[in-house]
């Protein structure tokens, strides 16, 4: 090898040398950055040719690799659409809310706080996409796994809603010690499918012993009583009861109601009227009146039904189900957010910080729900941390100052011998 050559081998070790300390450096740097993921240093060794009497010259060569593989810690936020993901795959994520398909990226930030709009933006800038869900979770999309049915999620478009009643479960005690033919009144209400209250009055006749015929009357305006506002069917209920007091059965059974031609324009409401659990004493019962006046012990009623009430808080699950939770306790399904995979996720292309585009070497993409396949799972309210290893990475800038001090003594010596060589020349 020619001094020209010793020369400028040390000097490429120069530059694969600097090339580790930047990524070092780079490393450091992102020490506290949310999902970033440590580069290595890749050295290859160059020859420039071979005989079997000399070598002409060699080099080394050197570019960073980043392993985004590897699983950053998990910690918990105060924020509740902070999401992190625990195993593989990427948040689909657009620069914008009007971004088409094949402009997305992918990230694994996910420090997701709402904007001034509803929309769901990371700390780089980038839109979370994910797919909207009907009121079951269930994604409204026909393909799930197509990038193209993925919308920004927004949460400013989740307004107030209200939930019909489905089911009216009753816990009284009808007193044994009545006359046949007694009467005795109770009501409860029920929400329709707007959100608007109406009572049901009921009468309990005793028709004979432990037999019982409740009588529903048309709901009427909880507003207002004078006003009858729909139809309900069927209108009467036989409950019989065993010798000791508890419910033996219901006349039809189940009970199911349904209260038609709604005045308000709601929708038909089908309700099933809980009375209790046959053979047990969870409902309906028959004792002796506890008070001096024969009359229905501590009638009370419960619901699933609930008046109109405005957005409270959003939640995310492990799956990626997204649910608005309103004040008047209704919990509704919003969104899924989907994760994004790759058979060679190191292949990716970075573009800005932590975010990435796809290209051959990381192969095709892979809409996935969390949990399923080869895909991880959600954790809400909380951010994966850096992969950086401070340890580690000082251990390796010591390994890196040394090699660059030896290619730059390298140089020196070469230097000198050059020196000598063109004093001899003289």
């Amino acid at each position: 090898m020619s001094l020209s050559s010793a020369m400028s081998t040390a000097v490429s070790g120069l530059t694969a040398q600097s090339t580790a300390l930047s990524t070092i450096s780079k490393n450091i740097a992102n020490a506290s950055t949310v999902a970033y993921k440590t580069s290595s240093t890749d050295f290859q060794a160059l020859v420039n040719g071979y005989s079997s009497a000399d070598t002409s010259g060699g080099s080394v060569t050197a570019h960073a690799l980043q392993n985004l593989s590897l699983q950053g810690q998990i910690s918990s936020t105060a924020t509740p659409t902070n999401v992190a993901i625990d195993g593989s795959g990427f948040f689909v994520v657009a620069d914008s809310a009007t971004s088409a398909a094949s402009d997305f990226a992918f990230t694994r930030d996910g420090s997701f706080t709402t904007d001034a709009k509803g929309n769901l933006v990371n700390n780089d800038g980038y839109y979370l996409e994910g797919f909207a869900t009907d009121a079951k979770g269930n994604v409204l999309a026909a393909n799930s796994s197509d990038l193209s049915n993925l919308k920004p999620i927004n949460l400013a478009n989740i307004g107030g809603t209200a939930k019909a009643t489905t089911q009216i479960n009753m816990a009284a005690n009808l007193p044994a010690n009545a006359n046949v033919g007694d009467t005795f009144t109770t009501s409860n209400t029920m929400i329709d499918s707007l959100g608007v209250s109406h009572t049901i009055g009921q009468t309990w006749t005793k028709t004979a012993a432990n037999t019982w015929k409740l009588d529903l009357a048309n709901p009427t305006l909880t507003s207002n009583s004078s006003v009858t506002s729909g139809t309900i069917s069927p209108t009467s209920v036989t409950v019989t009861f065993d010798t000791s007091g508890v419910l033996a059965s219901t006349t039809p059974a189940p009970v199911a109601l349904t209260v038609s031609g709604l005045t308000t324009g709601a929708a038909d409401s089908n309700i099933t009227l809980n009375l209790g659990t046959v053979g047990k004493t969870d409902g309906i019962t028959q004792f002796s009146s506890s008070t001096s006046t024969t009359e229905i012990g501590n009638p009370s009623f419960t619901e699933d039904g609930a008046l109109y009430g405005q957005l409270k808080s959003v939640t995310i699950d492990a799956n990626g189900l997204v649910t608005a939770s309103f004040d008047n306790g209704v919990k509704l399904p919003v969104y899924k957010i989907p994760l994004a995979t790759f058979p060679n996720p190191n292949g990716l292309t970075a573009i800005s910080g932590t975010v990435f585009t796809p290209n051959q070497a990381a192969g095709n993409v892979a809409l996935r729900m969390p949990g399923d396949s080869d895909a991880g799972t959600l954790q809400a309210s909380a951010l994966e941390g850096s992969t950086t290893d401070i340890a580690g990475e000082f251990n390796r800038m010591i390994v890196a100052q040394q090699a660059y001090s030896a290619a730059s003594q390298v140089i020196t010596t070469v230097k000198s011998m050059f020196d000598t060589l063109t004093t001899a020349m003289r």
